[in-house]
């Protein structure tokens, strides 16, 4: 897979994200190529990458529900 660059816009920059989405295209077509070179059709794959990034944003938005919560109950101890 190929190196992904670090950013070199602040973390505030309004264009961050699409900084990101450069910084990742190529390993992103990587990961594709190689999931079709192992059997699986590129929409198989492409959902898959789907299914996992929905879940890591759920996941992370539930911890910092999470934390939240644990801060809200630390005060009230």
């Amino acid at each position: 897979m190929r190196e992904i660059y670090k950013p070199f816009v602040a973390s505030d920059d309004p264009d961050r994200d699409i900084r990101c989405q450069d910084a990742l295209q190529f390993a992103f077509r990587d990961l594709v190529g190689a999931s079709v070179e192992a059997g699986w059709s590129e929409h198989e794959a492409l959902e898959a990458i789907i299914t996992l990034a929905d879940d890591s944003l759920m996941r992370i938005g539930a911890n910092d529900d999470a934390q939240t919560l644990l801060d809200v109950l630390r005060r009230m101890a």
